[in-house]
């Protein structure tokens, strides 16, 4: 080839690298410019929200009674199914009677000798009177049955006592029955054993029946949960021992069981800084168990107008929770916000979010702070939730 030719040949290619490579480079970052990816907002719901605090406790019995014999003798009969329902005045044991008769007929027989003794010195006490008046006995007899009257008068009396003792050891502690309604366990004692009764702490227990309708709910809280159910209270115009509370069994996801609370102890305890609680439920069907543990709900603020958004909205970054919002120009932005109570699916935002803000709700992992993106509202955003169940207090 000619030297000529050759250097226009360079020359050509020298001027046209660089327009094709630009020509490439244009057309390569119009492939790789993704449009801006698509994500779901929605805005804060407006309710009206009462925090809750949660409290793990234990029900308790109202009425817990031990049935123990007071007098002394041979179990004849059991009268009840161990673990029934029992009322008050059922008959659940009967002790061996006959000894108790036979201590009965004996006393009454003493005190009609008594009144029999009695009669006699109230006629030889009359006729003493009259012999005294006509000075044919010395005052010193007449003293004397003065004296025996009021032995006589003694006597019956405490034959009457015996008689009565001997009726409610026959009449009565022969006969257990129940002092409470509720729900009796195991026999303790079978019959034909010796039970031992009296006033000794050594008394044969022979059963223990607990009140279960209505049963009790105690727990405790610290002290700044007390000045803030007092303070909650007193807003509202009644005492803290009267507020309603809800409750949910270890296997239940609701509070559905409502209550009162009836007592809060009259002192902290200086060991542990928490204050006794105690509320109250109905209990018909017997479904809440003395011993059994449970979770009560009580309200911890007056109500207010809160903002939530769903709770799979909310993002942490380190200590700190954060939503994202999209601007006016469709550009995800960052918001600090501050939680409290979950509501349903909903957590309520006490800070840092305002009403009319957009919050994204779906395509978190394509959104990222100062991006472009394309939102899309919510066909059921966060208003979705409206029919969700009441506040969920966080466990305290």
């Amino acid at each position: 080839m000619p030297t000529s030719s050759f250097v226009r040949f360079a020359s050509v290619a020298l001027i046209t690298a660089p327009l094709l490579a630009a020509c490439g480079n244009s057309q390569r970052s119009t492939q790789a410019a993704p449009p801006p990816p698509q994500v779901t907002v929605g805005r804060p719901e407006t309710r009206t929200i009462v925090d809750q605090d949660e409290y793990v406790g234990r029900f308790v019995a109202i009425d817990a009674v031990e049935v123990r014999a007071r007098i002394s003798g041979y179990l004849a009969q059991v009268h009840f199914q161990d673990g029934q329902m029992v009322k008050t005045g059922d008959l659940l044991f009967t002790i061996d009677r006959r000894p108790f008769e036979i201590a009965l007929e004996q006393a009454r027989a003493n005190l009609g000798q008594a009144k029999a003794n009695l009669a006699f010195t109230e006629s030889d006490l009359a006729r003493g009177q009259q012999l005294l008046r006509d000075r044919t006995i010395a005052e010193q007899i007449y003293d004397q049955r003065v004296q025996a009257k009021k032995v006589a008068e003694a006597s019956v009396a405490a034959n009457e006592a015996i008689v009565r003792s001997a009726e409610l050891d026959f009449n009565e502690f022969s006969e257990l029955r129940a002092p409470v309604s509720g729900r009796i366990g195991d026999r303790r004692v079978s019959p034909g054993n010796l039970v031992t009764g009296g006033a000794s702490g050594n008394t044969t227990l022979l059963a223990t029946i607990v009140s279960m309708d209505p049963i009790r709910f105690e727990f405790t809280f610290d002290e700044a949960a007390y000045l803030r159910y007092q303070r909650t209270a007193k807003a509202s115009g009644q005492d803290i021992a009267a507020m309603q509370v809800r409750v949910k069994l270890l296997d239940e996801t609701d509070f559905a069981h409502e209550g009162r609370m009836d007592f809060v102890d009259n002192a902290i305890s200086q060991t542990t800084g928490t204050i006794r609680g105690r509320a109250v439920f109905p209990n018909p069907d017997s479904l809440f168990t003395p011993g059994m543990f449970g979770r009560i709900q009580i309200p911890a603020s007056a109500p207010y107008q809160a903002l939530l958004v769903p709770d799979t909205a909310i993002l942490t970054e380190q200590n700190r929770k954060y939503v994202l919002v999209t601007d006016a120009e469709n550009t995800v932005r960052q918001k600090y916000v501050t939680l409290g109570q979950l509501s349903g699916s909903l957590r309520v935002i006490k800070d840092g979010l305002a009403a009319d803000d957009r919050v994204i709700v779906n395509g978190l992992m394509r959104a990222r702070p100062g991006l472009k993106v394309t939102p899309q509202d919510a066909s059921s955003g966060p208003t979705s939730a409206k029919s969700a169940p009441g506040p969920t207090a966080k466990t305290d």
